[in-house]
Parts: structure tokens; sequence; C-alpha cells
């Protein structure tokens, strides 16, 4: 089997710098994703169209085919009041919030007094990628999958009854109609 659209394909990988060092890795945590949604860099997503599980290559991406250069104008001034009192604001947290576009991560580069300085780039604007990849278990994606463009835990999610969405399930798991959320075996609500 190769990756292709609809296939979901098990990666090994290191990321590094410019200066080697090592940014994320997956280390014994398992990565997976679905080819030909755009999930990741689209640079690294055509370079393993094709690829079979063995496979082993690195690449190098350039800033601007990765997550942009670093935009000046994205770093701002916002008033502390526009902060949830129970959000941290420490220099060098990342803080997240709700834009008109979805979800916005910022990262807290200073707090002076009622105002706080805040970086809205991805934290790897600006950077290289060095990545080291290999390709790990291929198999076609789940229908569900498929559909929402998105690898769920064991090829498929729960739902149940009136099909709401019940959150994802995996193997040794117990469909409880009366609850929100999937339960492990022997744990009891109550």
């Amino acid at each position: 089997m190769q990756i292709e659209k609809n296939v979901v394909a098990r990666l090994n990988y290191v990321l590094k710098d410019d200066d080697g060092a090592v940014i994320d890795a997956t280390e014994s945590r398992v990565f997976e994703y679905i080819h030909g949604f755009g999930n990741l860099i689209p640079a690294l997503e055509q370079q393993l169209s094709g690829k079979e599980e063995g496979d082993r290559f690195q690449i190098t991406i350039e800033p601007e085919d990765a997550y942009g250069l670093h935009d000046e104008s994205a770093v701002i001034n916002v008033p502390r009041s526009r902060f949830d009192p129970a959000v941290e604001l420490v220099e060098g947290n990342m803080v997240e919030t709700l834009g008109p576009e979805g979800r916005i991560e910022m990262l807290i580069l200073s707090v002076d007094g009622d105002e706080v300085t805040v970086d809205l780039n991805h934290p790897l604007a600006g950077l290289r990628l060095h990545f080291d990849v290999e390709v790990g278990a291929l198999r076609m994606g789940h229908p569900d999958e498929i559909k929402h463009g998105r690898v769920h835990p064991g090829g498929h999610h729960l739902m149940v009854g009136d099909s709401t969405y019940m959150g994802d399930w995996e193997e040794g798991q117990e469909v409880d109609q009366g609850a929100d959320q999937p339960k492990e075996q022997g744990e009891t609500r109550g």
C-alpha cells in the first residue's frame, strides 16, 4: 500500500531547526494523519505521497512553505482587561482565545501594568524546518475518518442513540447510554 488520498499513515519523525536543536519528535507517542486533507504542512504532505511502510526520508521546508515568515505586525499590545482573570499572564506562556475564525494561540512577550504584549505568529513562523521521517503502518481510512478528514482512534468514533457525537471510542470501552462520554469497563457513574 502507498500513501495516497484517504490513507491513514503512522509516522515517526524528528523535527529540528537550523542549529540542529530538536523542536519536536514522536519518540514513543503515536502520530497518525489521513492523507489528502491538508492536515500537515503542504510540502511535507506532498513529499509523503507515494511512500510505503518502512520508507525513510529527510526534507527541509523553508519558512514560506511552512508557517510563514515572522510578521512584526502580529506583535500587538492588548489591554489586560481583555483577558479572562483566571488566565495566568506570565511572560513566555502560550494562551488561547477564540476569534472570529476560531481558536487563536498567542505567546505572551511581556506584561507591563495594564498592558500585555503578545505575539500572534505561529511559534514556528520564520523557521526553516528539517524533518527526518519514517513511514509506519498504513491503512485505508474508515468512512467516518474520510468524511471528517481526520483520524479517529481505532478508525471510528462513538455515536449513540440519536447519532449525537459522544467522543472517541477505543477498544475496551462500553457504551453508557445515559452518559455524555464513553466509560472504561468496570467504571461506574453515580
